[in-house]
């Protein structure tokens, strides 16, 4: 166990722990950047991202600006695991405040570093300090009160800095990842939009214009459209043919086990965050076709339209898929790169029809929305190119994914153990050798 003293929470903060601002509704839609509980739990290391605003005075302003360091908690929540959610703002780039429901803490530099901290409370040792002050009433909620008098380890800030070093290197290159999959998927939407949604190459040919690919590829496009706006040849087809869609088993209460055999259940839960200590498992085998592994294309069908309806590849390993997702599989006309970057381009329209048909905050997308919803076929050799094409782009997309799911996996194995100080930054060496023997 570790040797580290304690200390009040409150004691390593440069000024008291502070409840976020409320307005009226007047006063959202301009001024400063507002973060509210959709950014919290979306970015758990908090960078400039998009936000929306809320209209503050200079009093204000002083009151309840985030800066870089500071670490924000869910200070309520639906679900009782989101209350005390804890996020680290790393920088912000203009004038942000933080909404009610969040509390701010503010480390001291000089004996508290803010990643620390944050890492400490994700870790299991943090996540217990954290389970002691929740309070369930209507929703699940956390004080700045309580959350001011935890006691909480304390290293030398040498030794914080030295943890923070380490997991952060590992957050930031998935983080890396993430962004260069971010510019992968791009790459492919763009070719996707260009060839099957614009036509450009046609149009392009009918406008006169020189050609922009080589000469093979630009000899498998029509020189004109039809009088349906698409490329001579070409057909509409409902987006329902393109793929087998093969929904999740109706996992229940009564399927959960821990047995040794059991296997993950994928939810749209662990779409968003890979498989955790809130995921259920089951040995419970209700037909193959339920089974997944790595690579397998997930579109999750049933959600809130903003951030649950979307399409996933699937890199946790074997597991038992739940219902409310689709398996994406092949059916003999079209392969997984060019599947997966069509549900991408398709991602608004899904989301549109999801929020028409909103009930209590959730939507759908069906199998009989797909039957009406009509894609654009082009000739077989089309298709064949662009495959070629997009090939390379998925499979380097699915090799940064895994090597997401390895580091994250490594941190989520040394969290518990630097923060407990069961292991030293400077054992780390002996440590790698251990876990690979």
């Amino acid at each position: 166990m570790t040797e580290w003293p304690e200390q009040r929470f409150a004691s390593l903060l440069s000024e008291p722990l502070r409840n976020g601002l409320y307005k009226p509704k007047e006063f959202h839609g301009r001024g400063a950047k507002v973060i509210n509980m959709g950014e919290l739990f979306a970015y758990p290391r908090m960078r400039s991202v998009p936000m929306k605003r809320i209209d503050v005075d200079p009093k204000e302003a002083a009151k309840f600006a985030i800066r870089g360091g500071d670490l924000i908690f869910a200070r309520r929540s639906l679900v009782a695991e989101g209350a005390g959610k804890c996020t680290v703002v790393l920088d912000v780039d203009e004038l942000t405040v933080f909404e009610s429901s969040i509390i701010r803490a503010r480390p001291t530099p000089e004996r508290a570093h803010s990643l620390f901290y944050y890492y400490f409370f994700n870790s299991p040792s943090g996540m217990h300090k954290l389970d002691t002050i929740r309070r369930q009433v209507a929703v699940a909620g956390i004080t700045g009160g309580d959350l001011a008098e935890l006691a909480l380890p304390v290293p030398t800030l040498p030794e914080q800095r030295a943890i923070a070093a380490t997991l952060g290197a590992l957050d930031d290159k998935i983080e890396l990842n993430r962004k260069m999959n971010a510019t992968l998927e791009a790459m492919a939407r763009a070719l996707f939009r260009d060839w099957f949604v614009d036509f450009g190459p046609t149009r392009a040919k009918m406008e006169g214009r020189p050609p922009y690919l080589s000469p093979d590829l630009w000899s498998l496009f029509p020189d004109r459209l039809d009088d349906e706006g698409k490329p001579e040849g070409w057909a509409f087809e409902p987006l329902l043919d393109q793929a087998e869609w093969v929904n999740g088993a109706a996992y229940k209460n009564m399927h959960f086990s821990d047995a040794p055999d059991a296997l993950p259940v994928i939810k749209i839960a662990e779409l968003k965050n890979g498989v955790t200590g809130n995921t259920q498992w089951t040995a419970t085998d209700l037909g193959a076709r339920y089974l997944i592994d790595d690579g397998e294309l997930l579109f999750s069908w049933s959600g809130n339209p903003d951030t649950s309806i979307d399409t996933f590849l699937w890199t946790g390993g074997k597991a038992w898929l739940n219902q409310h997702i689709f398996a994406v599989r092949p059916n003999g006309k079209r392969f997984k790169p060019y599947l997966h970057t069509l549900l991408k381009h398709l991602k608004p329209e899904f989301a549109e029809l999801a929020r028409n048909k909103q009930t209590t905050g959730l939507g759908h997308v069906t199998k009989a929305d797909m039957q009406r919803m009509m894609v654009c076929a082009a000739s077989p050799e089309v298709h064949k190119a662009f495959d070629r094409l997009i090939e390379p782009i998925f499979s380097q997309a699915l090799g940064l994914q895994t090597e997401s799911r390895t580091l994250a996996q490594t941190r989520d194995l040394l969290l518990p153990r630097l923060m407990s100080g069961e292991l030293r930054v400077g054992d780390l060496a002996s440590f790698d050798q251990e876990a690979v023997a």
